[in-house]
């Protein structure tokens, strides 16, 4: 069986695992109510929500009873089984108050596990932090829940009782880690505690409040996995692996969503075990195996305007901490020309990603960053610098069945004040092949002398290491 056939195979086993266990949670546009829109999408996506229904009704004054159970107990910490043993007695209380009917053992186990996720978890998004298949969780409202699979978008059934509801949670989940989401301070971009990224804005910067979140990976991909997802061929990932072995810069390019920190996190691990690598990102995404990682985050201002860290400032302060390799999440303003400079002066193996629709796109937005960066640097001046510093680029993209290909490895050269890419490699979108161009980039020889097989590039011979 072909790598490309198991991959197909094991997508369908999680999806029927999933299914099996939780039901068909996501459903396509044309089976969800309004013939593609949510109920509440029809009316301004969701400002105004329909009326709860009994369920609803019961399960928030149930969780309003919590909290205030929480108060008079003087604890605001509890773990999950201690939420649901507290729940299940406030609710055979609150039924035994209003002399209710009694709920049949489903609706009652449906009830307890909402008000425990509302509580401990993320509430109605809880099941998709439990689907694997799901890599991103976008939220458009209350009722508009949108997940990423696989690289393509699919709407869900999850719905939020009402604009309040979600804030209740957004506000909740946000407190928890020192931050605070309101009109003063509308826009907020944590990481959780899973490694998961949530970037989340609400009202007046938005009409309703909107959510992005990109979940982590629990187990980071391997080489063998992007095969397999036909991301790039064997004998590219071989090249790639024995770059980071004998210590070239890599620059990897590519639009939002193409699998540039996948890729970042793939060639960390082949980073040699004696080496520090120092991270450098906005939000910590990467996680690699390898014994001696230190990873620094960027802090955006308070809200009185202070406390802010940027890249720049945290590139900076890695030169002072010993590093061997510096791997910047993504460069997008002044901290590029700190980070060229970091790779010109014996920081070999560093990585950095940037986004852009090709090599050369990239190279030339690196050179436009440097000049935004208020840097009075000749063009020419900074098209060697570029030159000097990136040994290789990779160009990732996204095609519109959701599929992630390597589409581009090429060394980056400067010669008379131009920047090129020589490619070394391609994909050629019209036959679906990669391809070897037959180019011997200048640094073949020590590829070789770190195991490449010989056979993985074409021009790998015995002339080319002068023996």
């Amino acid at each position: 069986m072909r790598s490309r056939d198991v991959i197909v195979d094991y997508r369908q086993l999680l999806k029927a695992n999933w299914e099996r266990r939780h039901g068909a949670l996501s459903r396509r546009g044309s089976d969800l109510p309004g013939s593609g829109q949510s109920e509440a999408g029809q009316s301004g996506n969701g400002a105004s929500a329909k009326k709860l229904g009994p369920a609803q009704r019961l399960r928030r004054r149930l969780f309003e009873r919590f909290l205030q159970d929480l108060e008079m107990r003087g604890t605001a910490t509890v773990d999950r089984r201690q939420t649901r043993r507290r729940v299940a007695s406030l609710l055979d209380r609150m039924l035994s108050e209003r002399d209710a009917a009694a709920l049949s053992p489903g609706e009652r186990s449906r009830i307890e596990d909402e008000v425990v996720a509302e509580v401990t978890g993320f509430g109605p998004l809880d099941p998709l932090f439990a689907d694997p298949t799901v890599s991103d969780v976008l939220v458009n409202g209350p009722h508009e829940v949108w997940v990423d699979r696989f690289g393509r978008l699919e709407p869900t059934a999850v719905r939020f009782d009402d604009q309040d509801h979600l804030l209740r949670l957004l506000g909740r989940v946000v407190d928890s880690h020192g931050r605070h989401l309101d009109e003063a301070s509308p826009m907020v971009d944590i990481r959780l505690h899973d490694g998961s990224r949530l970037h989340a804005l609400i009202p007046p910067i938005s009409p309703v409040p909107v959510v992005s979140i990109r979940r982590q990976r629990p187990i980071p991909f391997r080489l063998g996995e992007l095969y397999a997802c036909d991301t790039l061929t064997p004998a590219m990932g071989e090249v790639l692996a024995a770059a980071m072995r004998c210590g070239l810069n890599v620059l990897v390019s590519g639009g939002t969503g193409s699998g540039k920190t996948t890729l970042l996190n793939v060639l960390g691990a082949f980073i040699p075990h004696e080496e520090r690598v120092i991270t450098i990102e906005e939000t910590v995404e990467l996680h690699f195996d390898h014994p001696h990682v230190v990873h620094l985050e960027a802090r955006l201002p308070n809200i009185e305007g202070r406390g802010e860290v940027s890249l720049r400032t945290l590139v900076r302060n890695a030169l002072r901490m010993r590093p061997d390799r510096i791997i910047v999440g993504e460069v997008r303003g002044a901290e590029v020309f700190d980070m060229l400079q970091a790779m010109n002066t014996g920081h070999d193996g560093s990585l950095t990603t940037v986004h852009a629709n090709s090599p050369a796109d990239a190279l030339r937005r690196l050179e436009s960053l440097v000049l935004m960066g208020g840097f009075e640097l000749p063009s020419r001046a900074i098209r060697d610098l570029l030159g000097a510093a990136f040994d290789l680029i990779v160009q990732l993209n996204r095609f519109l069945d959701g599929t992630r290909r390597v589409t581009s490895i090429g060394e980056v050269t400067s010669d008379g004040g131009a920047l090129t890419a020589r490619e070394i490699f391609r994909f050629d979108e019209d036959s679906g092949e990669y391809a070897a161009t037959g180019e011997r980039p200048s640094w073949l020889p020590r590829l070789l002398a770190v195991g490449l097989d010989a056979d993985a590039l074409p021009g790998a011979d015995a002339e080319t290491v002068g023996r």
